[in-house]
């Protein structure tokens, strides 16, 4: 859970909104294309009537936001959580918009949500609410529309059951309607550890900026999905050491390091407790891992876990932010003041979204490319991508989440300019 703070702090909209106005404000942004960036394009809310697997009928909300089309189509997962609001799917939607717009791939935001609990739902049942919530958006997503991708609680099988849904409506085999497919469906090598490799190739560069060695570099990530995972695998192989580690059933810190592939053998294989980890060091709650000495931390969970009731306890020098919002935007003043290098979730985690415009790509073509190839372009996007976001920030003398949502709505601003208003 997050420290507390105030309602408007932890409203992730709010947030992101908050940002927004502050770079749109060092750039000089005229205020009809403010207004026009600022507001989603749609928004779209769906009930989701399924028939249970005991024979009773529930209805389900789903929504789907789509923030821009400006640069392209529109690109954002899809979640199932009970907690999905309204207001955090139009954060994430407009997060997506600058998040693509910063590694300068041609897509706009999107982010999509349904109001569930899938661990308390079969696999039929998940079926069913995916089919019908996407056959209700059929007119609205598409490979020139809306291209959806996995996201929390959803995964490759669910896109699986949304490109068939979609297909079966238009009639014809549509692979590249969804990202983050099976392998066997469209999907492309390096997609799942895309998000991860991409928060690893950060990293490198971040201490590269201040001159630290990678060898030994303490790393706790809060997280052990798919992000967290897969992020601290890739450190440990690169001969970082992970110190900490956190997920929803609590965390471990050891400063000796952990034995990251045997830790992955326990949680994933094994499917036993990440505190339970027989080689483990001190428990800790899952939010006071963020809290322990380390040289970077990576919040790979989920939003608002570092506030400004607590940013003063961040030990980090740099901050990779694995999860989309995991900072509120009053943290960000505090973080700047404490010296600690901040890589923003529209930069840091962008890997994802970068190879889901890989596999879009490979899809439209229907040609694939090697591994290597993926990683390979992946990361020179990155690294691209992390040394303009740099540049912007030491030529703007801001800070490197305001820097980054500065190169991201300058470059959709001057598309919109390019394009005109229609009217």
């Amino acid at each position: 859970m997050a420290a507390v703070a105030t309602p408007n702090e932890l409203n992730v909209y709010e947030s992101a909104e908050a940002r927004f106005e502050v770079a749109a404000d060092k750039l000089g942004l005229e205020e009809g294309l403010y207004k026009y960036l600022k507001y989603p394009n749609k928004e779209i809310t769906v009930y989701i009537p399924v028939a249970l697997d005991n024979g009773h009928f529930e209805v389900f909300v789903g929504y789907r936001v789509h923030h821009s089309i400006v640069r392209g189509p529109c690109k954002g997962g899809i979640r199932f959580a009970p907690d999905v609001t309204l207001d955090e799917i139009r954060a994430l939607a407009a997060w997506m918009t600058w998040k693509c717009a910063v590694v300068n791939i041609p897509f706009g935001g999107a982010k999509g949500g349904v109001i569930c609990d899938p661990s308390k739902l079969s696999n039929g049942e998940l079926e069913r609410i995916t089919r019908r919530y996407t056959a209700e958006l059929t007119e609205w997503i598409g490979p020139e529309r809306d291209v959806p991708a996995p996201d929390l609680g959803t995964n490759e099988q669910t896109m699986a059951w949304v490109m068939d849904t979609y297909s079966m409506h238009v009639r014809h085999t549509t692979t590249a309607v969804v990202t983050g497919k099976p392998l066997d469906l469209g999907g492309s090598h390096g997609r799942k550890e895309a998000t991860g490799r991409g928060v690893m190739i950060s990293c490198d560069k971040a201490l590269t900026k201040l001159g630290v060695k990678r060898d030994g570099c303490r790393v706790i990530i809060q997280g052990f999905g798919n992000v967290g995972s897969v992020s601290a695998l890739l450190m440990h192989r690169a001969g970082y050491k992970i110190v900490g580690v956190a997920d929803i059933h609590g965390g471990l810190y050891n400063e000796k390091g952990f034995n990251v592939p045997a830790l992955l053998d326990w949680v994933y294989a094994q499917g036993k407790p990440l505190p339970e980890f027989p080689a483990g060091g001190t428990k800790l709650s899952a939010q006071e891992v963020l809290f322990q000495t380390c040289d970077i931390l990576v919040p790979a969970a989920v939003e608002n876990q570092i506030t400004s009731q607590n940013a003063r306890r961040v030990q980090a020098r740099i901050l990779c932010e694995g999860a989309n919002g995991p900072t509120t935007a009053p943290a960000d003043a505090i973080l700047e003041q404490k010296g600690v290098f901040v890589i923003p979730d529209i930069l840091g985690n962008a890997g994802g979204v970068t190879v889901s415009y890989f596999e879009w790509v490979q899809d439209r073509q229907g040609f694939f490319w090697r591994e290597g190839e993926v990683n390979e372009r992946l990361q020179d996007v990155m690294e691209h991508s992390f040394d303009e976001v740099v540049r912007y920030a030491e030529a703007h003398g801001v800070n490197n989440r305001i820097a980054a949502y500065m190169l991201a709505i300058d470059r959709v601003a001057f598309a919109l300019k390019l394009r005109g208003i229609y009217a």
